[in-house]
């Protein structure tokens, strides 16, 4: 079948090959895209819909982000390791996404607030300035400070605009983690932000007019996937770009944290960029010497005598700075069996428990799933009534998401006694499942645990509720 005539679905779970990349440099790369060129965004997020398993939508979405690159190389090869490149030659592969008329638009209808939504700044002679007045950001006093040279940066584009909330919401699942954005529009000839690097897996995409980039390596070892973001460098710290190319609309510049980079707008064109990212704290540090190792340390305080005993009464003589060059057999004695310790405490870390933990937080912290109109009309956002005793028992379930996994700490203070019902849903998504066939007690506490859980607008039925 010609590309022509086959749906912006079919296209991308259909992707094979990607184009082999040209222009390879050491520690970045350039992939050029002769590409689907006839696949729009909204055909994408419209074929998405009838899609239903979350994570087969983020791969879809995923797949059409980084095209032609190939997902499976790009998490092997590029991922946390190394900037790419991708240019489309498409000025319209992100078309629908958000563009200035819609970023005027929201100034017009929404209360943007400086601070909050919207930050309007300058990077001129090596100096950076946020120029944010106090209160609501109007659309004169906006569009007076982008003509004298600002960059306008909104912080939260997915509040404002439902097509970077349906694909924010759809990626978070392919990430295992929230997934945010920026949107950064800057005047031709200007620079808006000093060169820094991020703590967070950034995706540029050009949207409209052009942007100039510099990408360089990490300057040492502790910057490479750093847990904070850094501070704004000068251009003496920051060495040789590994990375020099200018962005037009349709490309796409990935760098992982620690990278440090700047953009700067050429003298004959705008560039309204939105920055998608992802990944911020997700490392296994975070998971185990923050979450894992004090709960290790509280159960092995609980049930192992060895961790609860004192310290020698003559610690202070041979422990401690002072005593670091001393030699004192009752010092390698004592870390000995501090080692010992250490090497038992691996047997009490409840790494299922802390990564539930993290769990919950990505929880809290993600986008509410873009609902399709069928999902509605089958859910506790479009119910028009509750369920009739006569047939409730016989509605058939579906979780909304694969990370349903995650609520099950989340909802667990009222789902205490269905901890084996929860996990059969979710080992059973994406499949419906009836009522009756919940391992619940009693008939009653199926009911109670379904309609909490759909009141609560976690599942929804595989028909739409009727009035009755």
């Amino acid at each position: 079948m010609d590309k022509k005539h086959m749906s912006a679905l079919s296209i991308y779970q259909s992707l094979s090959g990607g184009i082999k990349p040209q222009g390879q440099e050491k520690d970045c790369e350039t992939h050029n895209d002769e590409g689907v060129d006839n696949v729009s965004l909204g055909a994408l997020l419209t074929d998405l819909t009838k899609v239903n398993n979350s994570r087969n939508r983020a791969n879809i979405l995923f797949k059409w982000l980084i095209h032609p690159v190939q997902d499976k190389s790009f998490f092997r090869d590029d991922w946390e390791k190394k900037p790419i490149l991708i240019q489309r030659q498409n000025p319209d592969y992100y078309k629908g996404l958000f563009s200035t008329a819609e970023f005027d638009s929201i100034l017009r209808n929404d209360d943007v607030q400086y601070g909050v939504n919207l930050d309007v700044t300058s990077y001129t002679n090596g100096k950076r300035e946020t120029h944010n007045p106090p209160g609501r950001a109007l659309p004169y006093t906006v569009w007076d400070f982008y003509e004298s040279g600002c960059s306008l940066r909104m912080l939260n584009p997915q509040a404002f605009s439902s097509a970077v909330w349906q694909v924010l919401s759809v990626l978070q699942e392919k990430f295992g983690s929230m997934a945010g954005a920026n949107v950064y529009l800057t005047p031709a000839g200007t620079q808006g932000f000093a060169p820094h690097y991020d703590d967070i897996e950034a995706f540029v995409l050009q949207l409209e007019g052009k942007k100039h980039w510099r990408v360089y390596n990490p300057r040492s070892e502790e910057e490479v996937l750093p847990w904070c973001p850094s501070p704004n460098f000068s251009q003496n710290d920051i060495g040789q770009p590994i990375m020099d190319v200018v962005l037009e609309a349709g490309d796409l510049l990935y760098f992982p944290r620690g990278f440090i980079h700047q953009g700067d707008c050429l003298p004959d064109a705008h560039s309204l960029h939105i920055t998608v990212s992802s990944f911020q704290r997700k490392s296994v540090e975070e998971i185990l010497l923050l979450k894992l190792m004090p709960a290790a340390l509280e159960i092995a305080m609980e049930e192992d005598v060895e961790f609860r005993k004192g310290l020698p009464l003559d610690y202070l003589q041979f422990m401690g700075v002072q005593n670091s060059e001393k030699e004192d057999p009752r010092r390698g004695k004592f870390l000995a069996h501090v080692e010992g310790l250490m090497k038992k405490l691996v047997n009490y870390a409840p790494v299922d428990a802390s990564v539930d933990q993290k769990a919950r937080d990505f929880l809290h912290d993600c986008l509410p799933p873009v609902l399709s109109a069928e999902e509605k009309a089958s859910s506790v956002y479009g119910a028009p009534a509750r369920w009739g005793d006569s047939c409730a028992v016989t509605e058939t379930l579906c979780l909304f998401f694969t990370r349903l996994r995650i609520s099950r700490v989340y909802l667990k203070k009222k789902t205490q006694k269905h901890i084996d019902a929860m996990e059969f849903l979710i080992h059973s998504y994406p499949k419906f499942v009836s009522v009756s066939s919940l391992p619940c007690e009693t008939t009653e506490a199926k009911m109670s645990l379904a309609e909490l859980l759909f009141e609560k607008g976690v599942i929804h039925t595989a028909e739409p509720l009727t009035a009755e």
